[in-house]
């Protein structure tokens, strides 16, 4: 009994020491981070938003941390596959991730996640377009309104980067919700096999976020925009009307990208991260390039991150719901 009780007490003191030495090994890790290589893990494959984004804040990061930042894209299950091995992994700053619009709409689309809202923080959201619509530049129209009512009542075909993105989720709540006109979702695989079908009148419109091709195709004229679902016009497209300057306010939608850690990271961690991150987007150069690819650069604290992702798991949850969709994984 006696081996018993000694063996207790030896197993509760070395209990209370490990407890004491993590709690101390924390604040030393998150004073001297980074002390290591960090892992940037992509959610899409190379040459999206995300990638794009990702190796120009990993080449800031690697400058003002004095550490390398690599990328590795992981791409699969709309952003998941990443997403889920980046809330499993130690938070400890080390392995971070960076995707888009797609992790606040696949806490609702998919049935199987891998995470869940909790198991993420946002560190920077740094990037946001909003979503468009454009057709051929041979249809009459020059707006939205022009373009419902030249369809009088016919069943509008608009054609997306897949089923589940943000630009067939907005359109489809645009159209059977606000609007209230019949249209029928034509998922392609990619952006640009959606660009061409409407250049080739094989569908009535395309629905895609403004930045990246969608902008430098209406600039060029070989695409009309009709519509942004965003609060002011954008420099990226200045002659591309709002939705709401065209009877249809109150209702906004945007593909960000952004950078996240696991849930648990040291918040110190995650301020510095913050501010690195907006010191690189606050460059000329990274202006320049985000604006030129249709993108607002954003500038905000690691708070604020962390409440936009919550909003806009909430916001986009509200347009799943009730179009009904659903992705079994």
């Amino acid at each position: 009994m006696l081996q018993l009780r000694t063996a207790a007490r030896l197993f509760a003191a070395t209990a209370a020491a490990a407890l004491v030495f993590l709690a101390a090994e924390a604040p030393a890790q998150a004073e001297t981070y980074p002390a290591s290589r960090i892992t940037l893990v992509v959610g899409f494959a190379p040459g999206g938003l995300a990638d794009t984004l990702a190796r120009l804040i990993a080449q800031g990061l690697t400058d003002r941390l004095h550490q390398t930042v690599v990328v590795e894209n992981r791409a699969g299950a709309g952003g998941n596959i990443a997403a889920g091995l980046v809330a499993r992994a130690a938070p400890d700053g080390y392995t971070l991730l960076a995707t888009t619009t797609a992790l606040a709409i696949n806490e609702t689309l998919h049935q199987n996640n891998p995470f869940s809202r909790t198991d993420l923080a946002a560190i920077a959201i740094p990037a946001s377009s909003p979503e468009a619509l454009a057709t051929n530049p041979s249809n009459p129209a020059n707006n939205l309104v022009e373009f419902i009512k030249k369809m009088h009542g016919r069943t509008i075909n608009f054609g997306s980067a897949g089923v589940g993105t943000g630009s067939h989720i907005e359109a489809a709540y645009f159209f059977k919700i606000i609007a209230k006109v019949p249209a029928q979702h034509i998922p392609f695989q990619g952006g640009a096999p959606a660009i061409s079908a409407v250049l080739g009148n094989q569908i009535d419109l395309l629905a895609a976020t403004l930045g990246g091709p969608t902008a430098a195709q209406i600039a060029s004229g070989k695409l009309k925009g009709l519509g942004l679902a965003a609060d002011k016009r954008s420099s990226a497209a200045p002659n591309v009307p709002t939705y709401a300057e065209q009877g249809f306010p109150n209702f906004t939608a945007a593909s960000w990208a952004g950078f996240f850690a696991p849930a648990k990271t040291d918040l110190k961690i995650l301020a510095t991260l913050n501010s690195a991150i907006n010191d690189i987007v606050k460059t000329p150069a990274v202006q320049k390039k985000l604006v030129d690819l249709g993108f607002d650069p954003i500038v905000s604290s690691q708070q604020q991150a962390d409440a936009l992702f919550k909003s806009e798991i909430d916001k986009w949850g509200k347009m799943v719901k009730t179009l009904g969709l659903s992705v079994k994984d």
